[in-house]
């Protein structure tokens, strides 16, 4: 009854706007400036309605006001596809029959294709999906910093370095909100593991936090625009931070001016009164299965911090106090409303489109854009279709499917094409041979390595694909991987193989960094992610010639897990050390790396990691030359022009990530040896030479003082590299920045 209401409210307000009636409230013409909008709706509205709008009334859903035909708040998750629809208060699926999506490849995967405009398209078709199911907002993207390769959910980030998840998440962002659906980044802030991802509370410096942690959810408020942003599970300076002031209050509103709607992670509140005064607008998930700890009603979500418990304070409350903490809801209410007026009430927003062939086609070509050929000894790819009469496929990831499980981003696809699958369709059915290799589970019978040797040693060449698999402690939410290694044995196969064949390709499907205790052994890698509705197709092209890979790493792939700087400490560096509370048990982890992560970390210790970060290799080979600035000497606030020539030396047409780092020679405080502050992806002919052009400010030579709190750039000389990745560097030039 209550949606049918809000059904017939809505239409007859809409009529009234239609028809040009003189009464017609303000809020509801949408010719009028939308704070005009949200101030008129506000004054409309009883203090139990604006209560109402703060928190869930379903699992992914929460109230508007049918009263004035303002429409509920409905969310999906995200950011790889859209998910399923599920029941009114558990997580398992409705059972619809047209909720079947298009998956697009994991954000990892978005980030190593180093290229902006395949985040542009990323987000223009998966809002279109959004929109086409009528979601308010898209839970995603996230931006959290790969700080250890252990993390579960790394593979729904865009790595290690704050400048490049920077520049890739703007564009999604704002390619999402065109189809007027409002994008909610993630998990802000400092979620950078799963184990213990409700109780860990981080301690990190200023400097870190800023230089390293902020940037990139500061590009998605400022320059990409976000219209919602999701707290996250853990703790920061003891507040956790789904209500956290210094966050929420501080930073987000007050440094950079955020006018949207703060959500919170789905069951990340835990106090009405801090969720009331530091910046939470909407509480989602309390109590995840919507029917629990309701105290004797038969409403959970009525009973959530900032629901019942919310209206008693206030009702218990008189004169100043009452009017305050009304008054901080009205702000509540304020970036909701805005958020709904540049959503659901926009009377200009697409229709959107759904599981299309295009966005297939979307997907696959990020999917290609991505894919990163680490290792290529010896030209053993391309594997030309005509070059083999057999190919022997191995690996339980080349027939599994990875649209799903993970976590919150598992998928309910249209279809998925499968590794193995995608190697049929390209080189024929009859020319691909399949074998398991190993198995997840741990009853089943696979071949013995003896067998796996002999159908090596008979066929022309091998590919086998492992990796992760999304299970729990392998690439999924809720818990970190136990291990740096593969699992279930694959080290020991791919020796094998490799052993009875030397034309023998391993392609990792993850998200994250592995050990290779083989890589002098093994000729060709490729680390091919989460792809998708088209991984098949995609990872089939890259192996046969079809398309020539032009991905670089987003993260940097260690040798040994203790090359991390995370774990180079002690157990409070990570995952944490327990400490006893008066009501529960937290888990204290201090970020004793600081702000050298990544590369950064090995740069400064000369760690030799097994794959550099901005690593990726090609079917061509570049040549580069001519590093030109424009000065010798820049003004602090003043800008200079740097170019170089890139050109094809081999002989077929291929892409290159032109990666532009910059060193301080003379800082006063310690700083990265180098730091990524531009990179341009180009696609060039065989001989073809390209100019790239990059222009630097102050951006790209200042850190952060903490005792300042302010960004300083210290004269002196700097040092400009170019190159193919972090540690192949192959041009430099010096100039000096005068104060």
């Amino acid at each position: 009854m209550k949606r049918f209401y809000l059904i017939v409210s809505a239409v007859s307000l809409f009529f009234a706007v239609s028809c040009g009636g003189s009464d017609v409230p303000v809020y509801l013409d949408d010719s009028k400036p939308i704070e005009d909008r949200v101030e008129d709706a506000l004054s409309r509205m009883t203090l139990e309605e604006k209560i109402a709008m703060l928190h869930a009334q379903s699992k992914f859903s929460s109230p508007g006001v049918p009263r004035l035909g303002i429409p509920e708040v409905w969310c999906s998750d995200g950011p790889h596809g859209i998910r399923e629809e599920v029941l009114w208060d558990e997580w398992g699926g409705a059972g619809w029959t047209n909720d079947y999506c298009t998956a697009f490849p994991a954000l990892t995967c978005l980030a190593a294709s180093w290229d902006p405009s395949m985040s542009a398209i990323y987000g223009k078709a998966i809002g279109e999906e959004a929109r086409y199911r009528n979601k308010t907002v898209l839970l995603g993207p996230g931006v959290n910093i790969y700080r250890t390769p252990l993390n579960g959910r790394n593979f729904e980030y865009m790595g290690e370095d704050p400048y490049l998840a920077g520049r890739m998440v703007v564009p999604y962002i704002r390619n999402v909100q065109e189809q007027g659906v409002a994008t909610c980044l993630k998990h802000f802030a400092l979620n950078n593991q799963e184990y213990h991802r409700h109780d860990v509370n981080v301690e990190v410096s200023d400097r870190a936090l800023y230089e390293i942690y902020l940037p990139a959810f500061k590009a998605g408020v400022v320059e990409g625009g976000t219209w919602s942003v999701m707290g996250s599970y853990n703790l920061y300076g003891g507040e956790h931070c789904c209500h956290n002031k210094r966050l929420l209050v501080d930073i987000l509103r007050g440094e950079w001016g955020f006018d949207g709607t703060v959500i919170s992670d789905w069951g990340g509140v835990s106090d009405t009164r801090q969720a009331l005064d530091n910046g939470l607008d909407l509480e989602f998930g309390t109590w995840t299965d919507g029917l629990a700890r309701n105290s004797g009603g038969s409403d959970a979500y009525n009973n959530y911090y900032m629901a019942n418990p919310l209206l008693e304070l206030i009702r218990s409350e008189e004169g100043d106090a009452a009017k305050a903490d009304i008054a901080k809801v009205d702000d509540k209410v304020r970036n909701i409303l805005r958020m709904i007026f540049r959503t659901s009430m926009d009377r200009t927003r697409p229709y959107g489109s759904f599981a299309t062939q295009e966005h297939a086609d979307v997907s696959r070509r990020i999917a290609e854009n991505g894919i990163v050929l680490l290792k290529n000894d010896n030209a053993v790819l391309p594997i030309l279709p005509d070059s083999v009469s057999k190919i022997l496929v191995v690996g339980e990831n080349a027939a599994r499917r990875m649209t799903i499980g993970g976590g919150s981003s598992s998928l309910k696809v249209k279809y998925e094409v499968l590794p193995v699958e995608g190697m049929r369709n390209v080189y024929g059915e009859d020319r691909i041979v399949f074998m398991k290799g190993y198995s997840s589970d741990s009853d089943e019978k696979v071949e013995s390595l003896d067998e796996l040797r002999a159908a090596a040693a008979e066929c022309d060449a091998v590919v086998f694909f492992g990796g992760l698999n999304k299970r729990g402690h392998q690439d999924c939410e809720g818990g970190d991987r136990q291990e740096y290694g593969l699992p279930y044995g694959q080290d020991a196969v791919i020796e094998a193989l490799v052993e009875a064949n030397p034309r023998t390709a391993v392609v990792i499907i993850s998200g994250n960094a592995v050990a290779m205790p083989w890589v002098d052994d093994v000729p060709a890698i490729v680390e091919g992610w989460y792809l998708g509705t088209e991984a098949g197709n995609a990872l089939a092209n890259v192996i046969s010639g079809a398309v020539n890979p032009s991905g670089k790493l987003p993260f940097t792939y260690y040798a040994k897990l203790e090359d991390c700087g995370a774990h180079a400490f002690d157990e409070a560096c990570y995952p944490g050390v327990a400490s006893e509370t008066d009501e529960r048990k937290i888990y204290d982890e201090r970020y004793s790396e600081d702000i050298f992560v990544g590369y950064r970390w090995v740069d400064l210790y000369n760690i030799e990691p097994t794959f550099p970060f901005g690593h990726g290799l090609s079917y061509t080979t570049f040549e580069y030359s001519n590093l030109q600035l424009d000065r010798t000497t820049m003004p602090v606030d003043g800008k200079l022009t740097v170019t170089v020539d890139i050109r094809n030396t081999g002989s077929v047409r291929g892409g290159e990530v032109v990666q532009l780092y910059v060193g301080d020679n003379e800082s006063t405080v310690e700083r990265p040896v180098r730091e990524l502050k531009a990179f341009d992806k180009v696609f060039l002919d065989p001989g073809e030479t390209a100019t790239v052009r990059f222009e630097l400010d102050r951006t790209a030579l200042q850190y952060f003082d903490a005792a300042k709190h302010d960004w300083q750039v210290e004269p002196g000389v700097f040092t400009v590299y170019v190159g193919s990745s972090s540690r192949d560097l192959r041009e430099k030039a010096e100039f000096t920045v005068e104060g």
